[in-house]
């Protein structure tokens, strides 16, 4: 199973408010099925590689449809071997697991 940290942005668009962009995004993800989570810049995105690389191609190609002339996307991949998905939950679950316990030692 794969994480993706996704940033979609829109070049050109004549202001600095990228919201309404960030929710078609969203609205996107959400047909596609994959499980996700927002985030204040990115959004993380698991699932496995492939699946997540067509959402983004389907993506860009809405928004060309669109009218947009330009869209800049920045991916971060995190693809674990070692351990059967899903990572993003166990992950927040992990460290919050051990933050609490290192508040009991203070």
């Amino acid at each position: 199973m794969t994480l993706v940290d996704l940033t979609v942005v829109p070049l050109g668009t004549g202001g600095t408010s990228l919201s309404s962009f960030v929710a078609v995004v969203q609205e996107e993800l959400e047909k596609s099925g994959l499980p996700s989570r927002l985030n204040p810049m990115s959004t993380t995105v698991e699932g496995e590689l492939g699946d997540i690389f067509d959402f983004v191609k389907r993506l860009h190609s809405k928004l060309r449809d669109a009218g947009y002339q330009r869209i800049s996307t920045s991916i971060k991949i995190d693809d674990r071997f070692d351990k059967p998905g899903p990572h993003m939950e166990r992950k927040m679950r992990v460290v919050k697991r051990k933050l609490s316990h290192r508040k009991r030692k203070l």
